[in-house]
């Protein structure tokens, strides 16, 4: 991870299909294409990549999360139970959508804990988002039985695992909708881009109609399709997807590298004493874009990271004081800033964003470590890695 450390002909040649037709819009001008329809292959490949009946390709992963949740019927004064430890753009999605964020915490897989989702029901919730968070799986199975339990829908934002199964399912196919992101730094990427995922026929329905202001994509020209609902421009250009497309072939070269980096490194520091790794409820189907480990206690971790980097070893993150990934530094939301009134700013009852607890997760996130996990090291710098990680890490267990 990232794709772009892979960059080739593949890529090139898909580009170079666009151009040559001087068509960059997905939908239309059909005589004009010689065939090349980017997005729709897109589509076709990742359908068949995770066994799932339908997928809509739009602009990033942000506009997939909105997407599907406008698609799942979720809208204004909805409550959604979001974890407190994911890009912020998963929260930003429920606001916009008019619906209102309810953090519950995380578990030892820094994804929602299934223990603590009920505690966070009320009357006015309808949607559960679990966010398989830097690569690997939260247990999901025991989520989507609390969400059949209690009637709610389940949404999985899947934006950083794509590759990733549990039990052999593929991440984003539990819920109603799946959510992948396909940005400049995620394991495939098209630039930007992001899809949605779903099983559900009208599910998709509506995701292809809001995506494409409520067009209903039923004629050969554009300009006499209807629009039954009104939507949003979350398309994304041929362009982005045909390199997407071409990426999307190496997807399991590129799993299986991350594999054998992160197994390497994992196997040479499981025999630090103090040190221990996140749970990963299904390991044969990490995609392995992160190593996460914990050290004993906060100081440790913040002073290791730092001591990491100034050996070498590049891209660690301590997410405790991360400002995007973590709840600790969203000043942003807790005073609910924003550059015109939300929907959320309406609400008497609104949340107090600000005095949010979450101990348990706040325990997690203040002593993990999550290293990015490169396609393209060689031997010689994966050994170089491992010895300055040994080294720097035995001082603080």
């Amino acid at each position: 991870m990232p794709g772009f450390e892979w960059f080739g002909e593949e890529e090139r040649k898909e580009v170079l299909d666009v151009l040559n037709t001087g068509v960059l819009f997905r939908y239309g001008f059909d005589a004009m294409r010689n065939g090349h329809w980017k997005a729709k292959a897109f589509e076709a490949e990742l359908c068949r990549r995770i066994d799932v009946a339908h997928c809509h390709l739009c602009a990033s992963g942000t506009a997939a999360l909105h997407t599907a949740l406008a698609a799942c019927g979720i809208g204004a004064r909805d409550e959604v139970i979001v974890p407190p430890f994911t890009f912020i753009a998963t929260i930003e999605a429920v606001l916009n959508i008019g619906a209102i964020p309810v953090f519950s915490e995380i578990d030892r897989t820094l994804c929602l804990d299934p223990n603590d989702i009920a505690s966070r029901i009320t009357p006015k919730t309808k949607a559960v988002i679990a966010v398989h968070m830097c690569g690997a799986m939260a247990w999901i199975d025991r989520i989507r039985q609390v969400c059949d339990q209690h009637g709610l829908i389940l949404i999985e934002d899947a934006c950083q695992a794509l590759g990733a199964s549990f039990q052999g399912k593929a991440l984003g196919t539990f819920g109603k909708a799946g959510c992948f992101s396909f940005d400049p730094v995620k394991t495939v990427t098209c630039g930007e881009g992001g899809a949605v995922v779903t099983n559900d026929p009208i599910v998709y329905r509506n995701a292809d109609q809001f995506a494409d202001h409520g067009h209903d994509h039923t004629g050969s020209d554009r300009g006499l399709e209807d629009h039954p609902i009104l939507g949003t421009n979350y398309r994304i250009s041929e362009l982005n997807a045909a390199v997407g497309l071409a990426q999307l072939r190496k997807l399991d070269l590129m799993i299986n590298r991350q594999r054998k980096h992160k197994a390497a490194i994992r196997n040479a520091l499981c025999d630090i004493p103090g040190l221990s790794f996140r749970e990963v409820p299904d390991e044969a189907g990490d995609s392995a874009t992160f190593l996460t480990f914990f050290l004993p206690d906060e100081d440790a971790a913040r002073k290791a990271v730092s001591d990491l980097a100034g050996a070498g070893v590049d891209g660690c993150f301590h997410y405790y004081d991360n400002n995007w990934h973590y709840i600790r530094k969203w000043h942003h939301l807790k005073e609910l800033r924003s550059a015109a009134p939300m929907p959320i700013h309406l609400l008497p009852d609104r949340p107090d964003y600000e005095n949010i607890r979450l101990p348990q997760s706040d325990a997690l996130i203040s002593r993990a470590i999550a290293m990015l996990i490169k396609l393209n090291w060689t031997e010689a710098v994966l050994a170089k890695r491992i010895e300055a990680m040994q080294q720097v890490l035995r001082r603080y267990v």
